[in-house]
């Protein structure tokens, strides 16, 4: 079947029920008519033949609508008279195409308006029944709503209801769509987004569309039950969170902690908790963050991770930065501060110190990376200088069972002991034990890159002995 817009395809006793006595219309799967709907526009048109037609006796009463635009139209007013005219049901709206509508009583007052919201994008589906739904809310919702059909949307949405239709008037609020689909890049789109300032009784196309998600590797089931998935959360601040990068200091509204997880795994999380219906703001306050609702933190472009300026309820700011994060991805990710300036990181190097098992199996083995020459402050001499991380702490410290320990370097800035910022540096990595590691170093140079390694290995101590 598909889309019905010819009105000769619509035959009273078929596809349509009209019931005289109770003044309403039923849409039925029968016939030519599928769960692709009907046009409003073919349905009036039909309705104005079996008038002109004298059909079943229906021109002995008022006749039932109005059309405005091929697109808009009104029920139970023709232009001159207001009647109980409606439609028999929910599941007949559902199916109707293309148009938003009034309804009204005989009394002239309004009992229901409707909005026709279609999707402009790709939406994967192989029936309007099987494949990926799209979803809506509108801005004073604390919950989302469904679509009734998969695929591409052109479906009504109420957003008005007197005291016995629903009770509400969501005329002035904001609407979004969204489609968020495990697997696949997330679509979002709002009546600001198209230039509504009003939600009216019309027809109106949103740009909404998906795609598979060449960053998503992970399954549902592996981010919710292991780590490093598990560590991470999201934040969304009441004041303002402010951190010095590059020496600036910047404000955010929220925070991503990625527990330490390359950029792929701290995205992976954050479009898993952009699809729950829960709140996953891990601090206790209010408003919920309601994931589903909440706009999307994150976007590859390339391969580099991009957080985006989001709404946040909590006050704290639009802002988004990510902490705990590994620092080899440094620098391929891009922070949003408060007033929607790109920050990113000053470039850091980093890599993993690689121990081999007689240090790893030391329980006090112990390891200092230095500057080999810090502009006269000498390795082997009282004013060697140790490496400091990106933090600013100290490269060193106990091995404690560990084959590989990262590190990181503020290529771009660090200028400890008078060093030009922005070079190479040249290093001594040194390594000492007690039961089975012997003294050990070895010298390189750290470079302006990430996945650098520092190996050292430590020769069997067979001497020790402390009795």
């Amino acid at each position: 079947m598909a889309l019905i817009t010819d009105p000769d395809q619509i035959i009273q006793g078929t596809e349509v029920t009209i019931n005289k006595v109770g003044l309403d219309f039923t849409l039925n799967l029968a016939g030519n008519l599928s769960e692709d709907g009907v046009t409003l526009q073919a349905f009036y048109s039909f309705l104005k033949e079996e008038w002109l037609n004298e059909v079943n006796d229906v021109h002995k009463y008022t006749f039932p609508m109005l059309s405005i635009t091929p697109e808009q139209f009104e029920i139970g007013n023709n232009g001159s008279k207001f009647s109980n005219w409606t439609w028999a049901d929910d599941p007949t709206r559902k199916l109707i195409r293309t148009a938003g509508w009034r309804e009204y009583d005989d009394t002239g007052s309004t009992t229901r308006e409707y909005l026709g919201a279609i999707t402009l994008g790709n939406i994967d589906a192989t029936s309007k029944t099987v494949g990926d739904k799209a979803y809506y809310a509108f801005s004073s919702d604390t919950s989302s709503t469904e679509f009734t059909y998969a695929g591409a949307v052109n479906e009504a949405i109420q957003i008005f209801g007197d005291a016995t239709n629903g009770n509400f008037d969501k005329r002035s609020d904001v609407l979004t769509l969204y489609i968020r689909q495990e697997g696949k890049t997330y679509g979002q789109s709002t009546t600001t987004d198209i230039g509504l300032g009003t939600v009216t009784y019309k027809a109106e196309r949103f740009p909404l569309s998906e795609a598979a998600d060449l960053k998503i590797t992970a399954s549902d089931a592996t981010i919710a039950g292991s780590l490093p998935y598990t560590g991470m959360s999201i934040t969304y601040h009441q004041i303002a969170q402010t951190q010095n990068i590059g020496g600036t200091n910047y404000d955010f509204g929220i925070t991503i902690d990625g527990n330490n997880g390359t950029a792929e795994q701290i995205y992976e999380f954050i479009q898993y908790s952009l699809r729950q219906v829960s709140d996953v703001d891990i601090e206790a306050d209010s408003p919920t963050q309601i994931g589903n609702l909440q706009d999307q933190l994150l976007q590859f472009v390339g391969d580099n991770l991009e957080a985006l300026a989001a709404t946040n309820t909590d006050g704290g700011g639009t802002g988004v930065r990510i902490i705990s994060f590994d620092a080899n991805d440094t620098n391929r990710i891009t922070f949003v501060d408060n007033v929607g300036s790109s920050v990113t990181f000053p470039f850091v190097a980093a890599g993993v110190l690689s121990f081999n098992s007689n240090i790893v199996n030391d329980n006090a083995a112990k390891y200092w990376l230095f500057f080999q020459n810090a502009n006269g402050n000498l390795i082997d001499t009282d004013s060697a200088i140790i490496i400091d991380d990106n933090s600013g702490t100290d490269i060193t410290g106990t091995v404690t069972g560990q084959a590989t320990i990262a590190w990181d370097f503020d290529y771009d800035n660090n200028i400890q002991g008078g060093r030009t910022a922005g070079t190479d540096a040249a290093y001594v990595l040194r390594v000492i034990g007690l039961t089975t590691a012997q003294f050990a170093e070895v010298s390189g140079t750290i470079g302006r890159s990430v996945g650098q390694n520092i190996s050292i290995t430590s020769a069997l101590e067979r001497n020790y002995v402390n009795p």
